[in-house]
Formats: structure tokens, C-alpha cells, sequence
């Protein structure tokens, strides 16, 4: 929110057991997001010329958000977001797993093994049997420098697989910026649209989406697949990423789309450089403010590579799955992966453990 030149963020951030947690809740002493309880809120103030951040308990907090408007607003996003099961995705689910199905020859990490109708077919199913809620379906690689893929090649790719799982009763979430294969994949049953521009791609994606009235995936990608690496110049990648969602939200807002039918990813991977992708990993909880449920996918990417020197993306479970705890722990309740059966295992007893 802004306040003339000025503009309001906030960090959960202080995480605490919820043992501890639970009975300082009624209290006002901690902030709930998801099933993760935080002591103290970052309170960050960005100006033309300097960004200051200040640090306070939850307690320090309330009473000086007294007389501030915006940062009231930015905590009462916040406590929107205090129980999950409000979104009719979650279904009483504490965490949500959305398996990677990429029907592409040139995917960064499996492109090629699920191009036969029958092995994409087999691998849903096995997903699903895994503890996958949705199966993510894209028929065009978003790797760093891929090219545009003609929209009915795309079409043609995913639509067969759509068509089978669907009639499976699989939940499907159908990974594509173009407004025509949104239009065929909902048509056929497809229950989300996972778009990595932003709806910034196609204009007319906006309208397929309020049409349909089916939630959306926002994600932040400067430029395109094929620029965005050159395209990583940030003042703070941190909060120039939030801006960006919240304008996305802003505007889908404006055409229809209900707030609460929005899920936002920051896109890790995305025109972000090793280091940029630490400081959102680093600062994930400042998305809640938004005040919509937050996905993210790191699975197998490179910068796990950068930090552990296995460079073959297969090779990269173990990374993926510290980094989707450390998610996790910052109340990121919802997870693309290609390790289906390893991540809903590592979450379920990080869970048992913590709890």
C-alpha cells in the first residue's frame, strides 16, 4: 500500500513452534499464516531513494500500525490467510502438491520422457497414487532460452492427455500463457490454469479466465522464456516481485477474477539470478501480504546445482526438498514438484515433527 512517495511491506518472520505458539495466538503475540505461527513482522518502507526496514514483535507491531492505514490493511491480509482451509482448493488439506507433467521433447529436467500419450497417462496416474492433488500439464518448455511454441502444437500436445485423465476424475491444473489452448484445456475439464507471464502474454487470457470463473496461477517472469535471463535487473528483486504480483492481482481483479480464485508464484528460476533466487527463498513470507495462497516451484532447479555441484537435474532431490521444507517453515503451503512420493513424505513427517 502506499502513503504518498512512500510504499508499506511486511515480513512475517520469527517462527515458532506451535506449541508455544497456540496459546499466545489469542493473545495477539504471534500471526498465524497457514499452519505456521511467526513472532515478529519486518516492517519494511520504500521511498524513491532508500528502503528501511525495522523489526518488530507482533505485540510492537499492532500498536504501531495503530495510525497507519496501510499497514493495518497489510495485516489484515495477513490474517486472511490464517486458515487455509477458507480456499476450496486446500479441502481440509494442509499442504497441496502439484506433480509436474510436461508433455514437451525439450523440458529442462524431463523433456522427452512423457511424450507418448501412454507414459504421460501412466505418470498421472502414478502421481496421483503418490499423493499429487493436481497434475500440472504443459505442452511448451519455459526453460531458460526456449523458444515459442506454436499455440496448436501446444494444442495438440496437451489436449489428448487432458481429455484421458480427465475422464479419470484427475484434478488437472494446465500450465500455459496462451488464451486459446486455456479455452480448449477448461473446456475438457482442466480445474486451473497455471500461467508463468502473469497473464501478460495474451491479452485475451484475462477474459478466458473470468469466463470460466476457474482460479488462476500468476507467476513473475520478466520478459519472455527466451529473454528473461538477460532481463534480471531489479532495484530489490524481493520487492520488486511483490509489486509486481500485486499490480497482477490488482488486475485481475479488475476484469472479473475473484481475489480468492488467485494463487501467486514468484517464480524462482525466472529471470533470476543465483543470488536473486536466495533472497526470495529467503523472504518468501512477504508474499502473504498480498493476501492470496502462495505456490512455489523450485524442484529440481538450477540454483540447487549452484549450491551443491550435482548438475544433472534428476540428481537434484535432496535440494529440492530443503528448499520446499525451508517453503514450508515460511507458510508456503503449496508445492510444484516432479518428486511426487519424496516431497509429500519429507512434508508429511517435517509436519508430525514440528507439530
Amino acid at each position: 500500500m502506499t502513503r504518498g512517495s512512500q510504499k508499506y511491506y511486511l515480513r512475517p518472520n520469527g517462527l515458532l513452534e506451535s506449541r508455544y505458539a497456540v496459546p499466545l495466538l489469542k493473545k495477539k503475540q504471534v500471526v498465524k499464516i497457514n499452519d505456521a505461527y511467526f513472532n515478529s513482522i519486518e516492517v519494511i518502507k520504500k521511498t524513491k531513494t532508500s528502503i528501511v526496514k525495522k523489526n518488530l514483535s507482533v505485540s510492537e507491531f499492532i500498536v504501531e500500525s495503530k495510525n497507519n492505514e496501510n499497514l493495518q490493511r497489510l495485516f489484515d491480509s495477513l490474517q486472511m490467510l490464517s486458515n487455509n482451509y477458507s480456499n476450496n482448493l486446500f479441502k481440509k488439506k494442509n499442504f497441496l502438491i502439484f506433480g509436474i507433467l510436461n508433455i514437451t521433447p525439450d523440458s529442462f529436467s524431463d523433456g522427452g520422457d512423457y511424450f507418448n500419450l501412454e507414459k504421460s497417462i501412466k505418470r498421472a496416474k502414478k502421481m496421483v497414487e503418490e499423493g499429487a492433488d493436481f497434475i500440472d500439464i504443459g505442452g511448451e518448455s519455459t526453460r531458460p532460452g526456449a523458444a515459442q511454441v506454436d499455440v496448436n502444437d501446444e494444442i495438440l500436445r496437451v489436449m489428448p492427455v487432458i481429455q484421458r485423465i480427465s475422464n479419470s476424475k484427475i484434478p488437472i491444473s494446465l500450465d500455459t500463457r496462451n488464451s486459446s489452448t486455456m479455452e480448449f484445456g477448461l473446456s475438457s475439464g482442466v480445474s486451473i490454469i497455471n500461467d508463468v507471464s502473469g497473464l501478460k502474454h495474451d491479452l485475451k487470457s484475462v477474459k478466458v479466465i473470468s469466463k470460466f470463473k476457474k482460479p488462476i496461477i500468476i507467476m513473475h517472469m520478466p520478459g519472455n522464456p527466451k529473454n528473461m535471463m538477460k532481463k534480471n535487473k531489479y532495484r530489490d528483486v524481493v520487492l520488486d516481485v511483490y509489486d509486481f504480483l500485486e499490480n497482477r492481482v490488482k488486475f485481475c481483479e479488475e476484469h472479473g477474477i475473484k481475489k480468492s480464485n488467485i494463487i501467486l508464484d514468484p517464480g524462482i528460476g525466472f529471470g533470476k539470478d543465483f543470488e536473486q533466487n536466495l533472497s526470495i527463498l529467503k523472504n518468501l513470507s512477504i508474499f502473504h501480504a498480498i493476501g492470496c495462497p502462495i505456490m512455489i516451484g523450485i524442484s529440481r532447479k538450477r540454483f540447487i546445482s549452484n549450491i551443491s555441484k550435482e548438475e544433472p537435474p534428476k540428481k537434484r532431490l535432496g535440494g529440492s526438498i530443503s528448499a520446499s521444507l525451508a517453503a514450508l517453515n515460511q507458510g508456503v503451503n503449496i508445492h510444484r514438484v516432479h518428486d511426487v512420493s519424496d516431497i509429500v513424505q519429507s512434508i508429511k513427517v517435517f509436519q508430525q515433527i514440528i507439530n
